[in-house]
């Protein structure tokens, strides 16, 4: 069994983002843990898929902000490292983003993005 190692220099979670991770956890009755995963597919080539996690698994990396820990598995991290994890809302809606310096081109909808 590997070691959780800590990826705070490598990604990271804003405070708007762990409130909100925070507040959906007490409502749901989960840990405040946040899962990111990037998946192929969407409008620009990969996309970003976020869900509450109910523990931190053997391969994954962790960042922590305000007690609320964002995990990324190792694969994903390749993709996203260097990364900020934000929770925004304007007049399109509320949803996590993700500022990726990666990303080459992304799309309308915020959740895809190319490499």
């Amino acid at each position: 069994m590997s070691e959780v190692q800590p990826i705070e220099k490598d990604i990271g979670l804003s405070e708007a983002a762990a409130k909100r991770v925070a507040a959906i956890a007490e409502r749901q009755g989960k840990p405040a843990i946040l899962r990111l995963a990037v998946d192929g597919g969407g409008c620009a080539g990969f996309q970003y898929r976020f869900e509450m996690a109910e523990s931190v698994e053997d391969d994954d990396v962790t960042a922590e902000t305000g007690g609320v820990t964002l995990v990324v598995d190792t694969i994903s991290l390749d993709l996203v490292r260097g990364s900020e994890v934000d929770f925004v809302e304007n007049l399109g809606g509320a949803m996590f983003q993700v500022n990726n310096p990666n990303a080459q081109s992304g799309c309308g909808c915020g959740t895809s993005f190319s490499i």
